[in-house]
């Protein structure tokens, strides 16, 4: 089962764009495969945003909550949940 619902893969799609120059993907398969192979990470909460940035490995000294919020890495979700795409 894929770690990524209906409302990961929907948000996605619709703001890729504010993290690439292009569509990379169109379908919700497409989106999904890509998660997949970006290792996206689901998070409940903006602590959780700032351990997965630590994980892996970004300069996040002096960044504060509103700062995790609006990096183009950061998709918030509709349920309050956040989609990190560190790609």
């Amino acid at each position: 089962m894929s770690e990524y619902d209906d409302i990961c893969i929907q948000t996605f799609l619709d703001k890729q764009l504010q993290l690439f120059p292009e569509r990379v993907a169109e379908t919700p398969d497409e989106a999904e495969e890509f998660l997949e192979i970006c290792m996206a990470s689901v998070c409940k909460n903006i602590r959780e945003v700032r351990d997965c940035f630590d994980e892996y490995g970004a300069d996040i000294s002096g960044m504060k909550k509103a700062d995790f919020e609006k990096a183009d890495e950061v998709f918030p979700l509709p349920d309050g949940r956040y989609l990190v795409v560190l790609a």
